[in-house]
């Protein structure tokens, strides 16, 4: 749109229903208001406008989209949606291409809401471009065309298909000649019987365009039926033709022949921007040809893809620049030939630029344009209403440009401008409201307080329409311009240096010829406000107070409000932690208290006073001393081995100056930043340079540098880049040189490597020299390993323990560092010589035989253990069992034993050498198994806490041990820790504590160890409370019974008798 007038407002109708009606602006100030301020007079931008209407023309919410429908669905509804919002509510209407449907008077036709449902919808009636006509009493507008189409699947004529016999080696097609259909359909092919496939390759072909089956050079594996397969991609259908046989001939094999395109893209393939493009291309020939690609001209475009052994050139998301000539190649030994075709790409219209909403004085000019890239490049008609707008005396349509001259209200409606091509069209609509009404001012009469010497403006902004005539009028005398008083091209009245002599009702009178409207403005003039803030200029520490003072002198008839700034921003209270606090003790004054003042509270504190008249701003600056700010980067300007020369720039002092700068490193092996010493010692605040010594050679560091001033310490630099100093000749010998252990007639030497930080360069390694006491030269072997932490020598001609001076030096690519202190080393011991003596056994149990014997007499070889090895005397000493003791233990329990069997056992010392000679095997017999029954016919009385047992004495069998006594075991229900009793007897007296459940059971006992356990008593006794006799309970019971009571107060854990 290009209004020709500064009337004309390009405020949408459709955003001011959702904004709400226009109006007059009140004068506000851009910052936080405190009070209420004056009115100014109207204070709009906006031109002369009539009242606006809530009234708009409709607007599309949702717009019919392409739909294809599936003939054979179930539901034989198409539903098109239409939606749009509009104020009065739109009605709607349908058009099928470019005719009204009579949805009133057709059946076939219904209407819900704006949505179309055509009932029994069928394609030779319904196909075709549908549109949604929206209307209300503003104007008319149409949707996008919506392409209705119907899916189907026809079937296969059910007529036998005549064979094909070929040569072996000759090259064959067998067509498909799909039934009828409509959608996209997808061809497959069935070989003999479904769901065995025919699997494309080089050799193989399914075009997705024909639907034809190529083999370029037929095999007897090809010999069989084959059955066309095609499927619906809408529907989901599959229907498959009648079996087409495949036979070869027998007059012999085909020979080689030069390719044959049979199946290729079009010579002129037309797509759509954005789709996926692909071309096929296949020959018959015999050798099989293979397939290539090039486009004429330029370069197949990188995210192209072959498909299909070649066969098929994909060309995803195809662009404006993809378009060419595409050339096939299909050759063999025999030849080639080629295939070229032409790839257009086209895109539908897309906008560039649309039309907008406007609104116009009667009898100005409209002119909009519209613009579309498309390819082909588009064209362009007008809608008024939805109807064709034609070339009138007025009205001049040339492509995309409408103008209209001298608008009147008739011309208001609803506007589209159509761009299309032959592959789309796509519309923009808008609506021209044509304004005429007589001038309104919204607020009427207004008083404006002005400031003595300043300038004041008196707005005078109606709506109206057309633009109205303007005067000004002071009293009833007309008002002339001077050098003081203008009205500026908006109408404004600006008083300039104004006085109280200009107090006074001022009159705005504006008429058009629909009628006439005044504004009265009452002019008040005050005298100027003074803003005094103390103190102008402070200075404090971090962490002390202070408070600022802002008093006003105004005129005392106006309201006057404060507001803080700092940096010209305005302060939060509420969001500075209670740093902050608004004292205000007089109506005139306000202070700004700041407790505990952090270095972020330094600045400029403007105190800004506002009252109906004017606003003025006074200033004041608080200097903050804190702890210095960071120095700037450190620079690493030299650096040697053990020296690095640094660099910095000086940072903020925050008003007290730096006294001291602190040097600090970190390197990999640091734990954190450490202080480095410098040259000179002490770096004073006035340095911005220094040398950091005694580092270490070879080692990655980072430098930062930390200001001190009187206040106290600031935060560091940002570090330097990191850097490694120069390599050097180790320094550092390793620590705790030591060794011993190891195998017969072997050295072994061990040490603390030393640390990565301290091998002062690469090729660190160590060197081990050793030599017999009072033997004079000395060995040195290389270690290349700087992990490594021993080194063992070997030599059968020394004995064992004899003897070493050892020492172990440092070396790395720069020479030979210093060596340890020299220490004594002795060689290895060996491995124990003589095995243990005395060795007894005893047999505990059935399954357990204690062990004990005696250490040989010392030696070279000492244990650090002794290894027991045991096997039934029916058995090879190979398939007994091993345990062992450490240290000096001489004794062991074997334990998991066979009853009743006879056991060898032997003993060997052993330490981290070998093992000494076994002892003499010891022949020991586990004793017989416990009683295999458990305590019979058991029986209790429980009186209170006390409970008597008594059973059946256990009998033991010729293979089992003899009975000794019985074990009584006792546990509180819930609890695993059981209490044991001991009697020789078959009768026992428990008193169980008070309170609980518990469960008894009874065990033999005899040398074999414990035997199989009764069945459980579970007892329960009353907590606090001393059962009488009457309340005592026998549980079987015989009469006559007689009782040999062991009395059991304190249970007690078991233990061996």
């Amino acid at each position: 749109m290009k209004p020709d007038s500064s009337s004309s407002s390009a405020l949408s109708p459709r955003a001011r229903a959702r904004q709400g009606r226009g109006g007059v602006a009140s004068f506000i100030q851009d910052w936080p208001p405190f009070s209420r301020v004056g009115l100014s007079a109207l204070g709009s931008q906006e031109d002369y406008r009539s009242e606006e209407s809530e009234e708009f023309g409709p607007v599309f919410v949702q717009e019919p989209d392409d739909v294809i429908f599936a003939l054979d669905s179930d539901d034989k509804k198409v539903t098109l949606s239409c939606e749009a919002r509009g104020s009065p509510a739109p009605t709607y209407s349908w058009l099928i291409n470019r005719t009204h449907i009579d949805v009133e008077a057709d059946i076939h036709y219904s209407l819900i809401g704006g949505n179309l449902v055509i009932h029994n919808a069928s394609e030779a009636v319904d196909f075709g471009r549908y549109q949604c006509r929206a209307e209300n009493s503003v104007g008319a507008v149409l949707s996008r065309e919506a392409l209705l189409q119907f899916a189907y699947l026809g079937v296969f004529s059910s007529r036998p298909r005549g064979g094909v016999s070929v040569r072996e080696g000759q090259g064959v097609v067998l067509m498909c000649t799909p039934p009828p259909h409509s959608a996209e359909i997808i061809y497959s092919w069935v070989f003999n019987e479904f769901p065995s496939f025919v699997a494309e390759d080089s050799r193989r072909f399914i075009s997705q365009e024909t639907g034809n089956l190529y083999i370029s050079k037929v095999q007897p594996s090809d010999v069989g039926s084959y059955i066309c397969l095609v499927k619906n991609t809408v529907t989901s259908t599959r229907v498959l033709s009648p079996p087409t046989p495949l036979t070869l001939k027998t007059d012999g094999i085909m020979g080689e022949y030069e390719p044959k395109i049979e199946v290729h893209f079009p010579p002129t393939v037309l797509a759509a921007k954005g789709v996926t493009v692909r071309l096929e291309c296949f020959a018959l020939g015999n050798p099989v040809p293979t397939i290539t690609w090039r486009k004429i001209n330029g370069n197949i475009p990188k995210k192209a893809r072959l498909r299909k052994s070649q066969a098929v050139l994909e060309i995803p998301s195809v662009q404006l620049e993809d378009s060419g000539s595409y050339e096939c190649k299909a050759e063999n030994s025999r030849g080639g030939t080629t295939f070229r075709g032409h790839l257009q790409v086209y895109t539908m219209p897309l906008w560039i630029s649309m039309i907008n909403d406007s609104q116009l004085d009667s009898g100005e000019q409209l002119q909009w344009e519209c613009r579309a890239t498309g390819k082909p490049r588009p064209t362009y008609r007008w809608l008024r209403n939805g109807e064709p707008l034609t070339p009138q005396t007025r009205v001049g349509v040339l492509n995309g440009e409408l103008q209209i001259r001298k608008v009147q209200p008739a011309d208001s409606g609803m506007y589209q401008c159509v761009a299309e091509n032959k592959y789309g069209s796509v519309y923009s609509s808008a609506e021209l409201k044509i304004l005429a009404s007589a001038p309104v001012f919204s607020a009427n009469p207004v008083t404006t307080i002005a400031t003595v010497g300043k300038e004041v403006s008196l707005e005078c902004r109606p709506r109206a329409s057309p633009k109205p005539r303007i005067t000004w009028k002071k009293g009833e005398r007309r008002i002339q311009a001077s050098r003081r008083i203008s009205v500026l091209r908006n109408n404004t009245l600006r008083i300039s240096n104004s006085s109280r002599a200009d107090e006074g009702s001022y009159t705005c009178r504006a008429e058009n010829q629909f009628g006439s409207a005044e504004l009265m403005t009452v002019l008040l003039v005050k005298e100027a406000m003074r803003v005094e803030l103390i103190p102008r200029r402070v200075e404090v520490t971090v962490g002390e107070s202070v408070v600022l003072s802002c008093k006003a002198s105004h005129d005392p008839s106006l309201d006057v409000s404060f507001q803080w700034l700092l940096n010209n921003r305005p302060l939060d209270a509420e969001q500075d932690g209670g740093h902050l606090e608004y004292i205000q003790t007089q109506a005139s004054t306000a202070d700004l208290m700041i407790r505990s003042i952090l270095l972020k509270h330094a600045g400029k504190y403007g105190c800004r006073v506002q009252t109906s008249a004017d606003t003025v701003f006074a200033e004041a600056e608080l200097l903050v001393r804190g702890p210095p700010g960071p120095p700037g980067v450190v620079i690493v300007e030299e650096i040697t081995d053990t020296v690095a020369t640094l660099s910095w720039s000086h940072g903020v002092d925050n008003h007290s100056p730096v006294s001291t700068y602190n040097v600090q490193a970190r390197s990999p092996f640091s734990l954190g930043w450490q202080t480095v010493k410098t040259d000179p010692e002490h770096v004073t605040g006035d340095m911005e340079s220094s040398t950091a010594v005694e580092l270490n050679p070879w080692v990655e560091y980072e430098f930062r540098v930390v200001a001190t001033n009187a206040i106290g310490t600031g935060d560091p630099s940002s570090p330097s880049r990191a850097v490694r100093t120069k390599e050097a000749v180790p320094s550092v010998a390793p620590a705790n040189v030591s060794g011993g252990s190891g195998r017969r007639h072997e050295l072994v030497i061990s040490w603390e490597p030393v640390s990565e930080e301290f091998q002062n360069g690469e090729g660190f390694g160590y060197i081990v020299a050793f030599r017999a006491n009072g033997t004079r030269g000395w060995k040195e072997k290389m270690v290349t390993s700087a992990d490594s932490t021993t080194y063992k020598y070997r030599d059968e001609t020394f004995p064992p323990l004899t003897p070493f001076e050892v020492k172990v030096g440092v070396y790395n690519n720069k020479g030979d560092g210093p060596f340890s202190q020299v220490v004594t080393v002795f060689s290895a011991e060996g491995e124990p010589r003589e095995a243990p003596i005395e060795v007894k056994l005893s047999a505990m149990s059935s399954s357990e035989i204690k062990v004990t014997w005696k250490a040989p007499n010392p030696g070279p070889g000492r244990p650090q253990g002794y290894e027991v090895s045991y096997w039934k005397t029916s058995e090879q000493e190979e398939m007994g069992k091993k345990t062992r003791t450490v240290g000096n233990e001489t004794t062991v329990l074997l334990s998991g034993l066979e009853g009743n069997t006879p056991y060898l056992i032997a003993v060997k010392g052993f330490n981290s050498i070998g093992q000494s000679p076994a002892s003499s095997p010891v022949q020991a017999t586990t004793r017989k198994n416990p009683p295999s029954h458990p305590p019979s016919n058991v029986m209790w009385i429980q009186e209170g806490n006390n409970v008597s047992l008594s059973w059946d004495p256990v009998k033991a069998m010729d293979n089992e041990s003899d009975v000794i006594g019985y074990k009584v075991l006792l546990r509180q229900e819930g609890r695993g820790h059981s209490q044991v009793m001991r009697t020789p007897n078959s009768a026992a007296v428990l008193t169980l504590p008070e309170g609980g459940t518990y469960i008894i059971e009874v065990r033999a006992v005899s040398e074999g160890g414990e035997g199989a356990a009764s069945s459980q008593i579970r007892v329960l006794t009353s907590s606090g409370v001393r059962a009488k006799s009457a309340q005592s309970s026998l549980h079987s019971l015989p009469s006559g019974l007689a009782w040999t009571p062991v009395l059991l107060v304190l249970m007690v854990p078991s233990a061996p008798w």
